[in-house]
């Protein structure tokens, strides 16, 4: 599903150059549940971020599902990461004026879904989640905890062929992240790939496999 061989990312700004990727190779099996392991600063969000096409690299290939997505332009990437990719954030990224069916609704929407299907999928996903209680609260009406699975329903709306997570229980108590981890790995036994970032050990132990980032690049899988 994913194949990358040397990716390389670097910033640059006011004289000064930051590489933050320095060659790094990685391969992603379609149905794998991968945590990408690794301290603060050691690269892996923006690895994430650039096999999310959230960020573009300065060296290297990447291929997605056999095509190479390097270069793509705005439109296409844009299209890719709203029908074929899911994310989930620390921060969960919610609209709060929108309730929990609103919130979840909102991809389809850029799919092209009628209001109808929006909300019968959203009311699913809802159900499937034992979250049904949750459909027409405001963010201002849940914990942390709700609005993160509320966040994860949102990002499978579309049925995205790899479901991206960034330290999704970073501001979570340990019951509730726990309760994220276990949707994410249930999601996985349904055959969704799952690609996760985490600096917790015990976090990355739900993963099928862990792969170690230090210092820009792949230590070891």
């Amino acid at each position: 599903m994913i194949t990358c061989k040397g990716l390389e990312k670097t910033y640059y700004g006011k004289g000064i150059e930051t590489k933050v990727l320095d060659g790094a190779d990685l391969s992603i099996d379609r149905g794998e549940f991968v945590c990408i392991f690794g301290v603060s600063g050691s690269g892996k969000s923006t690895l994430l971020n650039i096999l999310g096409l959230l960020d573009a690299p300065t060296g290297g290939t990447y291929f997605f599902e056999g095509t190479d997505v390097t270069h793509l332009n705005n439109r296409e990437a844009a299209r890719i990461r709203n029908q074929e990719m899911g994310f989930v954030f620390q921060s969960y990224h919610l609209i709060q004026e929108l309730n929990a069916l609103e919130n979840i609704a909102v991809p389809m929407g850029y799919a092209g879904k009628s209001k109808k299907e929006r909300n019968s999928t959203a009311r699913r996903l809802l159900q499937e989640f034992g979250m049904s209680e949750l459909e027409k609260k405001y963010l201002s009406q849940m914990s942390g905890g709700e609005q993160q699975r509320i966040a994860i329903a949102r990002a499978i709306a579309n049925r995205p062929k790899v479901l991206f997570a960034d330290e999704p229980t970073g501001n979570l108590d340990n019951k509730n992240a726990l309760m994220v981890m276990d949707m994410l790995k249930r999601l996985n036994e349904q055959g969704m790939t799952v690609v996760m970032v985490t600096h917790d050990t015990a976090l990355a132990e739900y993963g099928s496999r862990i792969i170690r980032v230090r210092d820009g690049g792949i230590l070891d899988e």
